[in-house]
């Protein structure tokens, strides 16, 4: 189908790249994307996808809108506290640009549906503040040869790559398996400074735009890690992919999805690990 008018306008800084160009807006239009967490990962990049035009997004979260969000949940407003964040975001989404689609799950993903979720989707963002989610969302992307954005955010830091299965290292080729209890604190224990979700968060936005358009090089086998403190970035190789990991490996040892537990951190703020 040809561009009408008003979306010619509408893309015409991408149309105008020619790393994109017409061919590249139009893979956009026709692609989609799974962005698991509305929060602070998940607002930015699904504000950036839903502008570029991507045809279909999902966003998934099971939470509401909480005051304590909006210091860095840049696509919820005050006046959505105790709305879904599903439905505060695709409401800020449609209003960005109406043409495109976006289907909400108000769920948790576990190991008993998030196979079910993701099948539909071209690339998924993994927004999630947690170990136990960023595992599963590893695991079954490799099963399901799903490529995905993982990103981390703590305090000043944050770190992202970008996993193609069976080609490039998956989380679990760098994070072997969960941290042990006090290793290391969530947000809501340690803190995060808003603005540093709305960087890393581009950043996963972006590379499902390079995914979908094909343009430039992805973060694969690669981790990108961002101090805000210093405004220094620094991208450190990573080993190769399955070499001894036990879920993308030739001879993988997980082969089934588990469902881990979350353990808090016995964290005091004053006297930071």
């Amino acid at each position: 189908m040809p561009f009408t008018n008003d979306q010619l306008e509408r893309y015409s800084r991408h149309i105008i790249l020619k790393e994109i160009g017409v061919k590249g807006q139009k893979k956009l239009m026709n692609g989609s994307v799974l962005i698991i967490g509305a929060g602070g990962l998940g607002a930015p990049a699904a504000l950036y996808l839903a502008a570029a035009g991507v045809g279909k997004i999902g966003i998934v979260d099971a939470d509401v809108v909480d005051l304590s969000n909006l210091q860095r949940q840049v696509i919820h407003t005050t006046a959505d506290v105790g709305r879904p964040k599903v439905e505060s975001a695709a409401e800020k989404m449609k209003a960005i640009n109406p043409d495109i689609e976006v289907k909400t799950y108000q769920e948790f993903l576990a190991s008993d549906n998030i196979m079910d979720v993701i099948k539909d989707y071209d690339f998924v963002l993994d927004g999630t503040d947690n170990f136990p989610a960023k595992f599963l969302i590893n695991d079954a992307c490799v099963m399901a040869d799903k490529p995905f954005s993982h990103a981390g955010i703590l305090r000043f830091k944050g770190q992202l790559m970008t996993v193609i299965p069976h080609e490039s290292p998956c989380y679990r080729c760098v994070f072997k398996e969960m941290p042990p209890k006090n290793a290391i604190p969530s947000c809501k224990e340690a803190g995060v400074v808003g603005a540093m979700a709305g960087v890393i968060g581009s950043l996963q936005a972006l590379e499902a735009v390079k995914f979908l358009t094909g343009a430039g090089e992805l973060l694969t086998g690669k981790l990108l890690t961002f101090d805000a403190l210093t405004m220094s970035f620094h991208t450190v190789k990573l080993p190769p992919r399955g070499d001894g990991c036990a879920v993308c490996s030739d001879h993988p040892t997980i082969t089934k999805l588990v469902d881990y537990e979350q353990v808090a951190c016995d964290f005091d703020p004053k006297h930071p690990v």
